[in-house]
């Protein structure tokens, strides 16, 4: 078994944005990052509890804010737990802050210790998870600290970054995309190859996940003509060699566990209760995207619906719990809702993804369809069916772990294309379709739904009666108190600079919200 390097050592954190440092787990920080001693440490020590810490805490994210944000899941088993009706704290926003703050300090660290050392592979895969965690904060955020930012614990370096506003975030995210593919190219050797649980070592693998991180950048912010958004995926597409991208499912982004503490899933030790019989159900948004149902009578079902979920035991139906509900509706919407899969999300062996393959040929079918890339609606929609397939073939592969079996055979695979839920011929609105089939396909991958949800408008979600925030799903987090407390004049100049006010109503600039104002 592979040595957990370092988990708990010195050489992790060494002061976040401004606000975050080190201490003995990854879920709690201390408040004075700059006086830390990281002490000597080889890049390659930081890199396997970077990648197992963050890719656990993926997951739960994933269970804990996306799914109920935006109506995969909604708790409304109890009262303990009320994030699908947006009742969010500073607390919360704080913790997101401080998780993709903090993770993406220790890659900056990490490559620059690589950088010293020589080690280029150690640096490259620094630079690639830097833009994965930077990513997930600007969009989670908005406008925040990357050209000054980590720089607490340097001497003389800044300890009240500015904000750079979100398209500068973009544009030098892309910059170190660009860099890493470039130091990938030399074709470095990753010395210990059991120290990576995602592509043991093989760096023409991690080029293709860099470059598709950066398909992902652009599909982002392609809303937004400055950009350049149709040059920049053009020049992707037309240079393969140069810019390698995920070609299936063997390519996914995932980290793998081997079932043996402390490489186990997030979610090992749960009770079937606590991970959703008695609070997270299904949503009937979740249901009526995934079921078709005639007369009262549901006659069809999405072939990967009994894989990422299974029905009340004491009912025959799909039924979904109503996201955003009151107190009074709570009862009636939970009794006999149908829940999550826990037979397949909890096995000590479930892998966590931070991006896969069906996602690239989504936002290829996109990007065609819109005229951003060659080849006009019939190729898009045979990367619209391509992405199709690869979600499916991908999910089939954990459906011998539900109590009933699932097999998604080929013919399956052709009914769900011929559906109304999937088909291309049945549907006249392209991008709300590829839209909608690729929000499905987001299932279980961080908060990617949330993303894209902001950023194309679908689906159409129904707001529940008992929502906080003025029935407005959150835009965003808010900048956390610590942040605004310690950066006061650079939040507010931030703030100004979006257009609202340090509140989950404020759009991020590459939203279709913002784009539409």
């Amino acid at each position: 078994m592979k040595k957990f390097q370092m988990l708990f050592a010195g050489c992790l954190l060494a002061g976040a944005l401004s606000t975050v440092s080190c201490t003995s787990n990854f879920e709690e920080y201390n408040t004075n990052p700059n006086k830390m001693t990281v002490g000597d440490v080889e890049s390659s020590r930081m890199f396997e509890p970077i990648l197992y810490g963050a890719s656990k805490k993926w997951q739960n994210y994933t269970w804990y804010w996306n799914n109920e944000l935006i109506q995969f899941t909604a708790f409304t088993g109890g009262t303990t737990r009320q994030e699908h009706r947006y009742f969010i704290a500073d607390q919360d926003w704080k913790g997101m802050w401080n998780f993709y703050s903090s993770y993406a300090n220790n890659t900056l660290h990490m490559a620059s210790l690589a950088e010293e050392e020589g080690n280029v592979a150690m640096q490259a895969m620094a630079l690639t998870l830097k833009v994965l965690f930077m990513s997930n904060l600007t969009d989670m955020f908005g406008d925040i600290p990357y050209s000054e930012a980590f720089q607490g614990r340097e001497e003389g370096g800044t300890k009240t970054p500015k904000y750079d506003s979100q398209q500068e975030v973009y544009e030098q995210m892309i910059a170190d995309l660009e860099k890493a593919n470039d130091l990938y190219a030399a074709n470095p050797s990753f010395l210990d190859k059991t120290l990576d649980g995602m592509y043991e070592g093989d760096m023409a693998a991690w080029r293709r996940f860099n470059n598709s991180l950066y398909m992902r950048l652009l599909c982002r912010v392609n809303g937004r003509s400055e950009m350049n958004v149709s040059q920049r995926m053009q020049n992707i597409l037309n240079n393969p060699e140069k810019y390698p991208l995920f070609q299936s499912n063997a390519d996914n982004a995932r980290v793998d566990y081997s079932g043996i503490k402390p490489y186990v899933n997030q979610f090992t030790d749960e009770t079937e209760s606590g991970f959703t019989s008695s609070g997270r159900k299904l949503t009937e948004q979740f249901i009526k995207m995934t079921v078709i149902t005639e007369n009262g009578i549901q006659i069809y079902e999405d072939p990967r619906l009994p894989i990422w979920g299974k029905k009340h035991p004491d009912k025959t139906v799909w039924k979904g719990t109503i996201a955003g509900c009151t107190f009074a509706e709570m009862n009636d919407a939970d009794s006999g809702a149908s829940r999550l899969n826990y037979e397949v999300f909890c096995r000590a062996t479930a892998p966590s993804f931070f991006m896969c393959y069906d996602e690239l040929e989504f936002i290829l079918a996109e990007a065609a369809q819109k005229g951003l890339i060659g080849g006009g609606e019939e190729a898009a929609r045979q990367y619209y069916e391509a992405a199709i397939k690869a979600s499916v073939e991908k999910w089939n592969e954990f459906g011998a772990y539900s109590l009933t079996p699932v097999n998604i055979d080929e013919a399956a695979l052709a009914e769900f294309l011929d559906s109304d839920l999937a088909s291309w011929d049945k549907h006249d609105d392209k991008l709300q379709l590829i839209a909608e089939q690729k929000f499905l396909a987001l299932f279980w991958v961080g908060m990617e739904a949330y993303h894209e949800y902001r950023r194309t408008g679908y689906p159409v979600l129904t707001i529940g009666k008992g929502t906080y925030n003025d029935h407005v799903l959150p835009t965003r987090f808010a900048y956390p108190a610590t942040s605004v407390a310690t950066n006061a004049e650079h939040v507010a100049e931030a703030l100004q600079r979006m257009g609202g006010e340090n509140n989950m109503k404020t759009p991020v600039w590459w939203s279709r919200q913002a784009i539409e104002k």
